[in-house]
């Protein structure tokens, strides 16, 4: 009977997400505590690590811009997919994947998120390639922002004056870009579009960050695998073609995909959601600067306005979410 609770516990862990050491407490004792809400070292590692290679990440797709975006994209699925597989196997994961792939819910919801993500990826390499990284930049600038809107939007949830003036002076930096442009800044909300809506499914998706990234590059594998072919059979592939260089970028395109993802989901778990809101800003900002000074991208005085309406709105929303975080635990020392 006790071997019971144990397993019916440490089942719930995985489902709902939790880390390792709730599900080492449930081990334990048959009566759960909820992990504490507090970081830790190995969560701000994993993290920051994770922030650190999306933020080097356009000077390896830089190093990619004479091949197809579509072909790069089909690349980072399918070599993402076996690092992916050999994580699972290291956690002891995989029967969550065979369970999922029962739920015929799961997988639709796995399909749409698997959309998002390649689109997003689509977007973001063009974007380096085409030496539109500032724009890639700004997209992640203003995607925790646009993450509030759609929870407002969507989930109802209410808004704060700082929210609101954040999102305002977001919205007010897209307008200053859209005038001087002519056009609304396609990549920029593209990337913003694209990633927060995948985020958003993401949460609703009812499995662990590793098996979910799993299951959505074992769907996108057959689109990437038919594409790679049909480009290997009409002469147009850069993969196999005799030039090593681009042979060793496109293997090595899965491990800049998946090492990433799989340390910031490790991290993420760790790390209280108010660290996690001031280290997301750590890749864009990488992003930007490379932008600036390595690929020498034209900085206009449009860019000199919106940028530091950008900044400020960060820095409002930043401030707002840690002394939302820290409410909880003054009520808890006053208890």
């Amino acid at each position: 009977m006790a071997l019971r609770t144990k397993c019916v516990g440490y089942k719930l862990t995985i489902e709902l997400g939790t880390g390792w050491r709730y599900a080492r407490s449930m081990e334990q004792s048959p009566v759960a505590t909820p992990p504490k809400n507090d970081d830790s070292l190995s969560g701000l590692i994993f993290a920051v690590s994770a922030y650190f290679m999306w933020g080097f990440l356009p000077l390896y797709m830089k190093a990619l811009a004479h091949v197809f975006p579509a072909e790069v994209v089909a690349h980072r699925i399918l070599w993402s997919l076996p690092i992916a597989g050999l994580v699972l196997i290291a956690l002891r994961r995989t029967a969550d994947l065979r369970q999922a792939l029962k739920t015929p819910r799961m997988v639709g919801m796995a399909m749409v998120t698997a959309a998002l993500i390649s689109l997003n990826w689509g977007i973001y390499v063009w974007a380096i390639g085409a030496g539109q990284a500032l724009d890639a930049a700004l997209g992640y600038y203003i995607n925790p922002l646009f993450s509030v809107l759609l929870g407002a939007l969507l989930l109802k949830e209410p808004l704060s004056r700082a929210q609101i003036a954040a999102i305002a002076l977001a919205a007010g930096a897209v307008l200053v870009l859209t005038i001087d442009a002519g056009r609304l800044p396609l990549v920029a909300l593209g990337l913003t579009l694209t990633f927060g809506l995948y985020a958003y499914f993401k949460k609703s998706l009812p499995i662990g960050p590793n098996q979910g990234f799993f299951l959505e590059v074992l769907i996108l594998c057959p689109f990437a695998l038919s594409y790679v072919i049909y480009l290997q059979l009409t002469g147009q592939t850069h993969f196999l073609a005799g030039n090593t260089n681009d042979n060793l970028l496109l293997l090595g395109s899965g491990l800049v995909t998946a090492v990433p993802l799989i340390a910031y989901a490790n991290g993420a778990k760790r790390l209280r959601l108010s660290t996690i809101g001031m280290l997301q800003y750590i890749a864009p900002t990488m992003i930007f600067l490379t932008a600036v000074f390595v690929f020498d991208e034209p900085f206009g005085t449009a860019r000199m306005i919106a940028y530091p309406m950008i900044w400020l709105a960060l820095v409002i929303y930043t401030l707002s979410l840690v002394r939302t975080a820290r409410r909880p635990r003054r009520v808890l020392k006053a208890g």
